[in-house]
């Protein structure tokens, strides 16, 4: 079975009703977990230690579907 790897990140938006970030240079990377439990577990702790700020907002990406391991390679991938 392929790993589900997941994705926690957040930062300020420009606009709360927007999922544009205001600097992306500084974009908070929680982390990269095995499962979407422990991803939740960590998006959920940083969503409340920032509950007061209503223009930050945190995500959970699942990069495991970045990636379609049925398909052929992209290009960038077949470097060299």
């Amino acid at each position: 079975m392929a790993q589900r790897l997941h994705l926690v990140f957040g930062g300020e938006l420009v606009d709360p009703a927007r999922t544009e970030f205001r600097d992306p240079a500084k974009i908070h990377v929680v982390g990269i977990f095995p499962d979407h439990a422990s991803a939740y577990d960590a998006w959920k702790a940083e969503a409340h230690r920032t509950v007061d700020d209503a223009h930050t907002r945190y995500f959970i990406a699942h990069i495991h579907r970045l990636r379609d391991e049925e398909s052929a390679a992209a290009s960038t991938e077949e470097m060299g």
